[in-house]
This record gives structure tokens, C-alpha cells and sequence, in this order.
């Protein structure tokens, strides 16, 4: 039986999506796009427990995202030909492309899910860097573009605790001053989405931070 067969189509198409990912890995693009993702939730919220129960269902949030999707798409592509061949064999005919991509995906979720238990348990875990807001105060930041005023704040980063990035808005405490690009900032206070800094020089954050 060829893999190039009609009914075959669906997982010579996954092959090639798995095929994908593996260069997109060696070539360091996936880890971008692993963190294109990424943001910060305001105030530290996490999502729902309807989404929790999703992502524990599906196996999701136990190994990144990339080596989840490589892992279906090859248990999909698997289920999915070696059915065909089973089926070739038991009945003298494969079932069509759809059909044979509707048994081999409800066989594959599951599959795969169960299969990311051993895998995410032998992975590095990662203690998680979510933070409140408010533990930003009283931090270092560097404003990176533009130029603060009152009423018209600048983007800054600023380095927590686990030594994560994070971008916010900052407008200067003193509201008579501006905060230019490059400065370095105190934190002081925050309001809503907006912090206020007072400008200092810093021995602890450089431009290479």
C-alpha cells in the first residue's frame, strides 16, 4: 500500500507538519515562536479552571507547546496508516481520507495525552515566575523608548525577582521631570497599569540587562 494513496493524504500531510516543526527546532526558530505567546496576566490572574481542565485533558502545559503538537501529529500519523493497513488487510479496502482522519484523531488525542504523563514527568520543571503587579515597586527599570511625562508615560523594563523581563509603563514621579530613554528609574508607585519612577544611576542594571 503507498503512502501517497488519496486515503492516505491526511497523514502524509501531518508527516510533513511534523517534518516542519523538527526544522523549526533545529533552527532555533521554534523557540521564538514557543515565546511569542508568552504574556504577562495583570495582577498575577491565571486562567480559568474550565481552561485548566482543558489543558490537563488534552495534556497540554506538561512539556512545551512544540514537542505537544510533534507528539500528536506523530500519533496521528501513525494511528492513521497503520489503521489503514490493518483495515486493507482485515477488509480488502481502506476507509476514505475523512473518515480515516475523524477515527485516527479521536484515537490520537487521547493517545497522546496519556503519552505526555512519563514524557513531562522526566522533563526540567520550572518553578512558575508569575508575580503580582505590585511586587514590581521598588524595582529597577530602564526606560527603552520614548520619552516620560506626566500624563504620557514610556515604555521600561523592568527585572523581577527570577530575573524575568518585563515591560511597562512608566510615568515620573516628579511630575515636573521627564524620564528619557535609556535612564535609569526607581519605582515607586503604581497605579492601574501605570508606574511612576524616580530617576537614579544604578550599579545593578546595565545596558546589557
Amino acid at each position: 500500500m503507498s503512502l501517497l494513496e488519496p486515503h492516505n493524504l491526511p497523514f502524509v500531510i501531518a508527516f510533513g507538519a511534523l517534518a516542519v516543526i523538527a526544522l523549526l527546532q533545529v533552527t532555533g526558530i521554534g523557540d521564538a515562536i514557543e515565546g511569542a505567546g508568552e504574556f504577562d496576566s495583570p495582577d498575577g490572574l491565571d486562567a480559568g479552571s474550565f481552561g485548566e481542565a482543558l489543558t490537563t485533558l488534552l495534556g497540554l502545559g506538561r512539556v512545551p507547546f512544540l514537542i505537544w503538537l510533534a507528539s500528536l501529529l506523530f500519533t496521528f500519523s501513525a494511528a492513521g496508516l497503520i489503521g489503514q493497513a490493518v483495515l486493507t488487510s482485515l477488509l480488502g479496502a481502506p476507509l476514505s481520507a475523512g473518515w480515516a482522519a475523524l477515527a485516527a484523531a479521536g484515537a490520537a488525542i487521547p493517545l497522546n495525552s496519556l503519552a505526555m504523563r512519563p514524557v513531562g514527568a522526566i522533563m526540567p520543571k520550572d518553578e512558575t515566575t508569575a508575580i503580582a503587579l505590585d511586587q514590581l515597586v521598588r524595582r529597577d527599570a530602564e526606560i527603552q523608548i520614548g520619552t516620560a511625562r506626566a500624563g504620557s508615560p514610556a515604555r521600561a523594563k523592568v527585572i523581577d525577582i527570577h530575573g524575568q523581563a518585563h515591560f511597562v509603563m512608566v510615568e515620573p514621579h516628579d511630575q515636573t521631570l521627564a524620564l528619557n530613554a535609556g535612564d535609569t528609574v526607581l519605582l515607586v508607585r503604581r497605579e492601574g497599569q501605570t508606574f511612576y519612577g524616580v530617576h537614579y544611576e544604578s550599579p545593578l542594571l546595565g545596558p546589557d540587562i
